[in-house]
């Protein structure tokens, strides 16, 4: 699977947040508490949901399953004026982002396996420190075989 290279423009996100690790994985649980509540967002852009993860800068160069990163069920908006109760802000910062189109099950995690294991040491780049996420449109049906995300990994050329 070959990702088309993209510019993301920064991003303002509303949603909730979790701690957690794949080890411990609360995705469900985060989504569960933020999909009753994203109607209480007034000023979205569109309807694309977005799950997104933000690791700390060792989190790859040490991996463990064990290792807590923040977890985020959020939605675009215009501004930050209005934020509903126990909402919160997130500015994804704009960058260059490798993006898999991928249909599939989001319980079936070779494509993480493809992305990380094979693509990127194979590619021109290297991961960038800024957060991943997932883009969750219309296509998408979570764990059913015919679901269709948008992932994005923040990317940078190759150091020489």
């Amino acid at each position: 699977m070959i990702p088309q290279i993209k510019v993301l423009e920064e991003k303002k996100l509303l949603g909730l947040h979790t701690t957690m690790s794949l080890a411990n994985n609360k995705t469900p649980e985060l989504w569960r508490s933020f999909m009753p509540r994203r109607h209480e967002i007034k000023n979205n852009k569109g309807t694309d949901l977005y799950s997104m993860q933000v690791y700390d800068p060792l989190y790859f160069k040490n991996f463990n399953p064990a290792t807590e990163f923040t977890k985020w069920a959020a939605i675009e908006v215009a501004d930050f004026t209005t934020i509903p109760a126990g909402m919160e802000t997130f500015s994804l910062t704009g960058g260059l982002y490798a993006v898999f189109e991928y249909k599939g099950s989001s319980a079936d995690t070779s494509i993480f396996q493809h992305i990380f294991g094979t693509w990127l040491p194979g590619s021109d780049y290297e991961l960038d420190h800024r957060p991943h996420f997932e883009v969750l449109g219309e296509k998408y049906k979570n764990a059913h075989p015919d679901s269709e995300e948008a992932i994005w990994i923040p990317i940078k050329k190759k150091s020489v």
